[in-house]
């Protein structure tokens, strides 16, 4: 071992004030890669690992496998509603996971609620302080260990080629090559963090008019170069 190395700690890193989800695994049910990458930002300033299922399949391969300290769970997802994930963990009684809706719906936070969640997150993400509070309140043992003073870290810069392969999917989907019947949430979704509103009107009305504006969007960020974070 190089001498300037350290050796693995025998225990799980313990939170201080500025990382005070140090040792936890998140998982995030989530089809959004765009949406996904901001949170694991936000995740990785806080000290949390994060893993991400895109599907309710992938949620359960994921949750037969280890078990998270935290499950967020998106309510529009490809192959149901998530809803119903909440439900069944929530039914699982005081040996599961906590969970955390997430939502840019109308309502999201009632539905979360009355599926069984412990708490709801309105998306996007606006603030990594409330986010943090909102994770240490269903953390108790953690949610004791004093918080950084002062302001709110800024949020961290979403991954731009996540959000094109985002808008790929969803123009592909609109072409015919799956259902696409998720696609004007999803999209409604990614305009809103992306402070689009003219892509959420869109998304909310009918398609032929949505998939022009994909294409727009498409063209303009294949020709933005890329720059890493």
């Amino acid at each position: 071992m190089p001498p300037d190395s350290e050796p693995f700690p025998a225990f799980a890193p313990v939170p201080v004030p500025d990382r005070p989800l140090a040792g936890l695994m998140l998982l995030a049910v989530e089809d959004s890669r765009f949406a996904c990458e901001a949170l694991r930002l936000i995740c990785h300033r806080l000290g949390a690992r994060l893993r991400r299922a895109e599907t309710l399949a992938a949620a359960d391969a994921h949750l037969r496998t280890y078990r998270p300290d935290v499950v967020l769970v998106d309510l529009g997802l490809p192959d149901g509603r998530g809803d119903s994930l909440i439900a069944r963990l929530a039914a699982l009684g005081p040996g599961a996971p906590p969970v955390l809706g997430m939502s840019g719906e109308d309502g999201g936070e009632a539905r979360s609620r009355a599926a069984g969640a412990a708490d709801h997150v309105t998306k996007p993400i606006e603030s990594i302080a409330a986010f943090r509070d909102r994770l240490l309140a269903l953390l108790p043992d953690r949610g004791m260990r004093p918080l950084p003073p002062g302001p709110s870290p800024v949020l961290p810069v979403a991954d731009v080629l996540a959000l094109r392969d985002d808008l790929g999917r969803a123009a592909a989907c609109l072409a015919g090559r799956s259902d696409a019947a998720w696609v004007p949430g999803f999209v409604a979704g990614l305009a809103r963090a992306t402070r689009d509103p003219a892509l959420e009107r869109a998304a909310r009305g009918p398609p032929h008019l949505l998939a022009p504006l994909l294409s727009e969007r498409l063209a303009g960020l294949a020709a933005r170069p890329f720059t890493a974070p």
